[in-house]
């Protein structure tokens, strides 16, 4: 059927589009309406529909829609005793019968004319139009059904029963400007109460779009229908239901108007049902607005009072407050539960001492704030007696929470999530306010299942970001503040909106020698792929940093592990290696930002010139290395591009800004690094995570230094025990010299045994420990081994791994450095 065409009656065929339509005679039709959702069943009956088929809602609510519609067609000019009721068939070219339409045949608008049985034996001629309806909601079609005896004859009104009715067809046009038109489109939605507002306006728009109701009563005439949904005015409607009352009252036979009237009271349950849900649809628009916790908690408690409620008091069960993985189980009486949010339209400061918020206690189990929590239904108190004020008030120890509650009327709404209670909702109203009802019950249930999920969803969030938080910090490492020769101190500042986890990250690696290497790299890209990429690459560069590789030669491989892991990722990496014996840095760099050098004789800054290098993971490109002399005080400042890049600005700018915040003079290192933190955050904008990896390279003095070459002689270990013990004396260790001398003996022991040509070199270096290391040519790493009562070796190394601090073992370009730490009393 082309919807786009008037019918000319007269001949079956669709006119032309430009034929006028004929000048419409109004109509007032009474109407039913049903909604038939996609399982064929009815999910609304109207009034009208209660009174056309003789069936209350609530028996027709949930039924299948062929057994209580009429689905058998009517040919025209066919007795009522001749219909055939096992069969349908088209009316007048109109279309075929109903059934067409409830089974989901139809992808159009049909119209038709059947007959239909009802109680009490009676026949009813029925006129209907039917709607599909397409959209995400759960509608599949909308019926509009009218009496057709009822417009038989002449009516008082000049309305469509004033025609002289050869016959009267049902059917549709497309011309909206009808009268009647935008009363359509105002009153469906008052009598699909059971939708929200959009889902009625969608269904509206699709009536006016498909076809507009029209009857035909001669083969010319045509006339829209203009819906009369028999709502009449509220006072005449309170007047006719106050005058059935009395009758009643009085044991008088109610007149069939007045007991229609009393039975269309059900209209105004349903006005209320609306502006119900048009609340609950003003209140989800106005919660959910942020993923924050704490302010989604605030915004649903703001969003009841005082439309819905006076007072309203917000509990959350203790995992969703404190972010953790979802709750387990049906609460108990030991479950904690804290008191969120309050918000009420008393006076000031009333409820703060009795109830603050952040206080957290359990509920016994004969309240019904237990049943509420324990159910997960709503707890509906019309008043607040004095004995369940006082029973409330009890556990509030020495507080009297009496007179706020006393009197009132109390709903207590669960906050549900995945069939889980996270929380629940304290609802109070003043005394003169009308008493919650079973309407503001299923109200109230409603607003608590969209808060719940809204909480949920931030529950979720802060519990992601609680766990990108712990990822991040178990891959970022924790360096002490101070090493051989340096102070050090770090940031990490994730993204503000592109994740809590990144691929930024910074290292120190103690080294022999007493150096130290520092790291600053930035994997591209942000989430778990570009962490768990980072996490590789840091491995790996403890790992070679441990084999003491070159800073250059250290990138080589790290950029040809890279392509072997992949080439989904690329990455920056900056490498420096401070020796603060020798007072140099020496720096490599694989297409990362260049470090800032701020030195303490004049407190200038300047940015470290170095070879920039290609990202790690491009492959085939050469890494340089250079050497900068340093001075005890200078400062050296790393970090990643995220600190210094701002959209729509030139890196140029943040590296000065980076330039001239970290001369800034501070107390402290941390001090120092909030200064950079401060001046580079100030300008907004950011968005990528931020590494920043400062370090005061604080140097060892020379007199602080002693070394010792030893010849191929077993003599020789007896010559390095005197000459430790005689070195400590001269720097006041007198008290480490016995345990130093017993450390020195195994290490130079060892080397002594299996270096093959050079002299063994003992080191003694006095910073923040005494560090001993052992030089040797033989590239064989050391190993604890068990050693056995009747073993002659072995035991070497247990004893150094006993007594030192900290040791290890190292190859180098010659040999291998073993070395060992000793704790030095504070000064």
């Amino acid at each position: 059927m082309d919807h786009g065409t008037e019918r000319d009656t007269s001949h079956g065929r669709p006119a032309g589009r430009g034929a006028p339509p004929p000048d419409p005679v109004t109509g007032r039709v009474p109407l039913a309406v049903v909604v038939v959702d996609r399982d064929g069943l009815v999910s609304h009956w109207s009034s009208g529909a209660r009174r056309l088929f003789r069936l209350p809602r609530q028996e027709a609510v949930g039924r299948p829609a062929p057994d209580l519609l009429p689905v058998t067609g009517v040919l025209p000019g066919t007795a009522a005793d001749d219909v055939s009721y096992d069969a349908y068939a088209d009316y007048d070219g109109l279309g075929p019968g109903l059934e067409s339409s409830l089974d989901g045949r139809l992808s159009y608008p049909a119209a038709g004319r059947a007959r239909l049985t009802v109680p009490a034996a009676r026949r009813v001629d029925v006129l209907w139009w039917a709607y599909p309806l397409v959209g995400p909601g759960p509608e599949r079609l909308l019926v509009l059904a009218a009496d057709a005896e009822g417009l038989r004859g002449d009516r008082a009104d000049g309305g469509a029963g004033a025609a002289s009715a050869e016959r009267i067809a049902p059917g549709f046009a497309l011309h909206t400007d009808f009268p009647g038109a935008e009363e359509l489109a105002r009153r469906l939605p008052e009598i699909l109460p059971s939708m929200s507002v959009g889902e009625s306006a969608r269904i509206v728009a699709q009536v006016l779009e498909l076809g507009y109701p029209v009857l035909e009563f001669s083969q010319s005439d045509r006339v829209p229908v203009t819906p009369d949904w028999g709502v009449p005015r509220r006072a005449e409607r309170k007047a006719r239901r106050e005058r059935a009352a009395r009758a009643l009252a009085a044991g008088e036979p109610v007149p069939d108007d007045l007991r229609d009237e009393a039975e269309d009271a059900e209209d105004l349950e349903y006005a209320a049902v609306r502006e119900r849900l048009e609340f609950l649809n003003e209140v989800s628009g106005r919660i959910g607005t942020s993923l924050d916790l704490a302010r989604t908690i605030g915004e649903v408690s703001r969003a009841v009072v005082p439309r819905f409620t006076d007072v309203a008091g917000t509990y959350l069960r203790e995992q969703v407050v404190a972010g953790e993985g979802f709750p387990d189980g049906v609460p108990d009486t030991t479950t904690m539960w804290h008191r969120v949010a309050l918000e009420h339209t008393d006076e000031p400061g009333r409820w703060d001492d009795v109830v603050p918020v952040g206080e957290a206690m359990p509920f016994p189990a004969h309240t019904p704030f237990f049943q509420c929590m324990t159910s997960g239904e709503p707890v509906l108190v019309p008043r607040v007696t004095e004995e369940m004020g006082h029973a409330v008030a009890s556990q509030f120890e020495k507080r009297d929470i009496r007179p706020l509650i006393t009197g009132r009327s109390m709903l207590l709404v669960p906050l549900k999530a995945r069939q889980v209670v996270l929380g629940f909702m304290i609802l109070l109203r003043h005394p003169e306010r009308p008493v919650f009802n079973d309407m503001d019950r299923v109200t109230g249930a409603e607003l608590a299942a969209r808060a719940g999920l809204v909480l949920d969803n931030a529950r979720m969030y802060t519990y992601q970001e609680n766990v990108a938080e712990t990822l991040q910090d178990s891959m970022l490492p924790h360096i002490p503040d101070r090493m051989a020769g340096c102070d050090i101190a770090t940031r990490y500042l994730p993204g503000t909106l592109l994740g809590r986890v990144g691929g930024d990250w910074f290292d120190a690696v103690k080294l022999p020698g007493a150096r130290t290497a520092l790291v600053v790299g930035d994997v591209m890209g942000h989430g778990l792929n570009s962490a768990a990429m980072m996490g590789q690459l840091r491995t790996a560069v403890q790992t070679m940093a441990g084999l003491d590789l070159p800073p250059a030669q250290l990138l080589r491989k790290l950029d040809d592990l890279a392509q072997r892991l992949g080439d989904t990722h690329l990455a920056t990496c900056l490498y420096a290696v401070y020796d603060p014996v020798a007072g140099e840095l020496h720096l490599a760099n694989a297409g990362h930002i260049p470090p800032v050098l701020v030195r303490a004789a004049d407190g200038g800054s300047e940015l470290i010139d170095l070879p920039t290098g290609a990202p790690i993971g491009v492959g085939g490109v050469p890494f340089e290395s250079v050497r900068v002399p340093v001075e005890p005080g200078d400062r050296l400042v790393m970090c990643t591009d995220g600190l210094v890049e701002m959209r729509g600005e030139d890196i140029g700018v943040g590296l000065a800004t980076l330039c001239e915040s970290a001369a800034h003079p501070a107390a402290s290192m941390d001090d120092a690094c909030d200064t950079v933190i401060r001046a580079l955050g100030a300008r907004g904008g950011r968005k990528d995570d931020v590494a920043l990896l400062m370090t005061r390279l604080r140097g060892v003095e020379p007199d602080a230094v002693a070394e010792w070459r030893l010849a191929l002689d077993p003599a020789e270990a007896g010559r390095a025990r005197a000459a430790v013990r005689e070195q400590l004396h001269d720097w006041g260790l007198g008290k480490q010299a016995a345990a130093a001398e017993l450390l020195v003996g195994e290490l130079v022991t060892n080397a002594l045994r299996h270096s093959r040509t050079r002299p063994v070199v003992l080191r003694l270096v006095r910073a923040d420990t005494l560090l001993c290391e052992v030089d040797d040519d033989d590239h064989e790493l050391p190993a604890l081994k068990a050693a056995g009562p009747l073993d002659e070796a072995g035991r070497g190394l247990r004893v150094v791994s006993t007594l030192a601090r900290e040791w290890g073992a190292s190859r180098t370009r010659t040999g291998k450095t073993v070395w060992c730490e000793l704790a030095l009393p504070r000064r």
